[in-house]
């Protein structure tokens, strides 16, 4: 029975794979990443540059994970990058929902556009929160 369980855990992967990946490609391609990024820093010639970039690094760390590879980096150089990714994420998040216009129509449906501000605020303060719970106590 092992090779059908080798076939169908191989199977699965392959489809969660295409899954994560197809995500993955729509979602940079939705939210226009690469001309958006070549538009803003006015360097329409290194698209194809920003193209092979993302593709490299997804390709790249990839095969970290699959291959299980690990390395040690000291404690502050783990609380830059952190730091960074953290950043990234928060403005990965923050432009999907500039592009779906979350705000605009939570702040309308609960009546609260005189203070959109604080809404933000509450909002920015309840993320910075419940990361800081998850990464300091959990």
């Amino acid at each position: 029975m092992t090779g059908l369980a080798d076939a169908l855990f191989i199977f699965f992967g392959f489809a969660g794979g295409i899954a994560v990946g197809g995500g993955f490609a729509a979602f940079i391609t939705v939210l226009d990443i690469v001309p958006r990024l070549a538009q803003l820093t006015r360097t329409y010639a290194y698209v194809p540059v920003y193209e092979w970039s993302i593709i490299s690094g997804v390709l790249f760390f990839t095969g970290i994970d699959l291959l299980n590879i690990g390395f040690r980096l000291p404690d502050w150089c783990i609380s830059v990058l952190g730091v960074l990714m953290g950043a990234f994420v928060g403005l990965l998040a923050a432009a999907l929902t500039e592009v779906v216009n979350v705000i605009p129509i939570l702040a309308k449906r609960l009546r609260v556009q005189d203070q959109l501000t604080f809404l933000l605020i509450a909002m920015v303060l309840g993320k910075m929160a419940g990361s800081l719970l998850q990464w300091l106590v959990f």
